[in-house]
């Protein structure tokens, strides 16, 4: 019996899985990819320590993927962080868990992963094409740029997994979605996720501080209070825990057209405790040694004090104190989402079945970011990925033995 013709079109993490599932399963999977190698955001984000998946408990991990939690359980059922533990290993990859919970390959890079994934790929007889740049359908099937010219592609499924629209100097630019739109597919907008913000610096402030991290603070919005840091960069704030409000922040401008990081610059300290003592200090003295002796605080903390609270705040002890304890940080806007370490948006979950095949075009399956789903850095993203890689994969080999 004649095996099966795959196409896979997009190279990354949730393509390379399918890829992996397929090929055990017999099926002649080639791969088209647009850039001269594949997976090269994976080896960006794995470039000083890959963080693959998260070790938290299950039902907390599921619950980080917000409104798309429930329509992404039964993939991450199939596929969860311990199953992609066991993957890695069988890769030669050992891994282990961090203290913030997170898991990493013990060599804290993604190209040994990579290299060993592929050479197991290529000895299951996959196939690779790159510089292959996917440009829609035509009569005959799916339309790609390539060096010798356009070429035309049939098979007898698909798998698309082009990224959503973040990094796009990396591959994932996006543009499938007016293809598939014209195919009747319904799709959301790209938006930014896990990304900095705009802030409306003073040029002192940005020139004495660009570039410094703030550490040991919470911060609140709607996402909740979560500790962490982040850094001051030219235009506003970027880092990880800026990230993990990312997706508050950016729905709270959306619609009501103004947004704030409610930060708390003394953790450790009492709103009561910091207001006696600074109460303690000289009223002659000036504001740093103030804050200095009597809130610990310094350099880039004292600096973003004075940025934001009024001259009423920075004098009264009770009100600074206030101040100091709930630092409201307006934000303007999200950065770009090429810069963006995700992107939220992509084709509708509705526009799919329950094994990601398209309901617009039967034997078209999609998996990863051009799916609308968003998550929180932390190896939540990859396994996402992963898993509905694995479960479009499995449901494509279902589709095929009907």
């Amino acid at each position: 019996m004649d095996k099966r013709q795959i196409a896979i079109i997009g190279g990354g993490p949730a393509g390379l899985m399918g890829a992996d599932v397929l090929s055990r399963a017999g099926h002649a999977v080639t791969i088209y990819d647009s850039m001269p190698t594949v997976a090269r955001k994976f080896l960006l984000a794995g470039k000083s320590g890959l963080n693959i998946t998260h070790s938290e408990d299950y039902i907390s991990f599921t619950e980080r993927f917000g409104a798309a939690s429930e329509r992404l359980s039964p993939a991450l059922d199939a596929f969860r962080p311990g199953d992609i533990r066991a993957w890695a290993e069988e890769l030669g990859t050992e891994t282990f868990i961090g203290s913030s919970g997170r898991v990493f390959p013990r060599a804290m890079k993604a190209s040994p992963l990579l290299r060993a994934w592929l050479r197991r790929l290529d000895a299951q007889g996959v196939k690779f094409l790159t510089r292959h740049r996917w440009t829609g359908f035509d009569d005959r099937g799916y339309v790609f740029e390539t060096p010798e010219g356009p070429k035309t592609v049939q098979s007898d499924a698909a798998l698309l997994a082009l990224g959503g629209a973040s990094w796009p100097r990396l591959g994932s630019d996006g543009n499938w979605m007016q293809w598939l739109e014209q195919k009747g597919v319904a799709t959301a907008e790209f938006r930014p996720a896990n990304c900095g913000f705009d802030v409306a610096w003073s040029d002192v402030f940005r020139e004495r501080f660009a570039g410094a991290p703030l550490k040991s603070v919470t911060a609140t919005s709607d996402a909740g209070t979560i500790p962490g840091e982040f850094v001051i960069s030219r235009n506003g704030i970027e880092g990880s825990l800026v990230y993990a409000h990312a997706a508050a922040l950016r729905d709270r401008l959306e619609k009501h057209g103004s947004a704030a990081l409610t930060l708390d610059l003394t953790p450790g300290r009492t709103e009561n405790r910091l207001s006696k003592d600074l109460a303690r200090q000289s009223g002659k003295a000036s504001l740093s040694n103030r804050l200095r002796k009597g809130a610990d605080i310094d350099g880039v903390k004292a600096g973003l004090l004075r940025e934001i609270a009024g001259p009423t705040d920075l004098a009264d002890p009770d009100n600074l104190a206030h101040i100091i304890k709930a630092l409201p940080l307006p934000v303007l806007r999200p950065r770009p989402i090429a810069e963006a370490i995700s992107s939220a948006g992509g084709v509708e979950f509705e526009g799919v079945d329950d094994h990601y095949m398209l309901k617009a075009l039967p034997g078209v399956f999609v998996a990863g970011e051009m799916l609308d789903w968003e998550a929180p850095t932390g190896g939540y993203l990859l396994t996402a990925c992963f898993a509905t890689g694995h479960a479009a994969a499995h449901g494509m080999d279902a589709w095929l033995k009907r």
